[in-house]
């Protein structure tokens, strides 16, 4: 087999069909984590007979998913019904095959960069453009299924992530000022050069992309188009089967991909702690991919305790935060990274230095802060007289 074909068809070929498995089986493992982890945070056991730990629960449902019955609504639009699962899917496959899990690695006499696409020089905007079609396949299925709640749940979720997706490009142009490229790699070794970490120049800007990422992905307390507790599932009501349960990996593929891509803009991507500090060397004994792969699944853990801590937000609350609160918040922030930019790798620790201390004197105020008493002490201090 020549050399071009082995380079051009058939690594990455593998490469994507690995990213592809990677991502459904990365799904079944989250769904037994997370519910596992919001057992004990809500003190109870979840998933607990399949297996030990009830790990191979997961196992059982892809088992029971895949044969059961796939029901189609007689007045549904089939084909578009079809498609809408596979449309928010497909992004969250694309997006981290855009994105570099490690740096190049040798296998089989084979040298390949750890992604499965190549190294665009644009390859963040592509993300942003690719990360937008997702939109379509919520709301196709809900307009497809021709019934009042999936088609509600739809709508929803076209207002929430066209007005999510404002702060979050603001936040990713952050980033961009701060490497002075678009090439995922390029804003990896720009961190390497620069010595920090982006998240800490831009903390806002992290703040801002990974609030907006939740909504985008309608995780609690975002999950207005699902809101099963108005629309009875939302805009899925109508799956069942195997399209029902694509749903549900293209919701975890987009966590996975919301916090890779996170990862890779303000955490340094595949480098260890400090990569620049010589005594801290012996953490290069563990593969880059090993870090990537951490810092994402921090992340994940992140989403399941937002899940399992915060009420969901009204409809009119999660408008007002958008463009009320973090568009102007994304705007102020992009002024600020500008004008540290022009001073270069220093303008950035001084504004990582100046935010990271606001961070931790705010923190110190708010725990210093006599905590409210409550509703039956100030009955009882201001002698109000409760009737029956």
């Amino acid at each position: 087999m020549s050399e071009s074909l082995v380079h051009n068809v058939l690594v990455p070929f593998v490469k994507g069909l690995l990213t592809v498995i990677l991502v459904a089986t990365a799904a079944g493992i989250l769904t037994w984590i997370e519910r596992r982890g919001l057992g004990r945070l809500q003190i109870r056991k979840g998933p607990n007979r399949v297996g030990p730990a009830g790990f191979f629960q997961w196992i059982a449902d892809v088992v029971k998913l895949v044969f059961k019955e796939d029901v189609v609504p007689s007045r549904a639009e089939k084909v578009i019904h079809l498609l809408g699962p596979l449309l928010l899917f497909m992004p969250a496959v694309v997006v981290l095959g855009l994105v570099p899990w490690g740096p190049e690695l040798t296998l089989f006499g084979v040298t390949t960069p750890l992604h499965a696409a190549a190294d665009v020089n644009v390859a963040l905007l592509l993300i942003l453009a690719v990360s937008s079609i997702g939109v379509y396949g919520i709301i196709l299925a809900g307009w497809s299924s021709n019934s009042k709640y999936p088609l509600l749940g739809g709508l929803r979720s076209a207002a929430q992530l066209i007005s999510y997706e404002v702060p979050m490009g603001f936040a990713v142009v952050a980033a961009v000022l701060m490497a002075g490229s678009l090439s995922m790699v390029e804003i990896i070794e720009a961190q390497k050069e620069a010595g920090v970490w982006f998240v800490f120049p831009g903390l806002v800007a992290f703040f801002l992309y990974f609030v907006s990422g939740v909504a985008e992905t309608n995780r609690t307390p975002f999950d207005l188009p699902e809101a099963e507790s108005e629309l009875v599932g939302g805009f899925h009501t109508e799956y069942s089967g195997f399209r029902w349960a694509i749903f549900f990996m293209s919701e975890y593929g987009n966590m996975i991909s919301i916090g890779a891509v996170a990862t890779t803009l303000f955490f340094g991507g595949w480098l260890r702690p400090f990569p620049n500090v010589a005594w801290l060397s012996f953490l290069d004994v563990v593969p880059a991919f090993f870090w990537f792969a951490g810092k994402v699944f921090l992340f994940l853990l992140v989403y399941i305790w937002f899940r399992a801590t915060f009420p969901r937000y009204r409809f009119d609350q999660l408008m007002a935060l958008g463009w009320k609160a973090l568009i102007p918040i994304s705007l102020g922030n992009l002024f600020l990274v500008a004008l540290a930019a022009l001073w270069g790798a220093a303008g950035l620790k001084v504004l990582g230095a100046v935010l990271v201390l606001l961070v931790a004197a705010g923190l110190v105020a708010a725990w210093r802060r006599p905590a409210r008493a409550s509703v039956t002490t100030r009955m009882a201090a201001e002698k109000v007289e409760v009737r029956a």
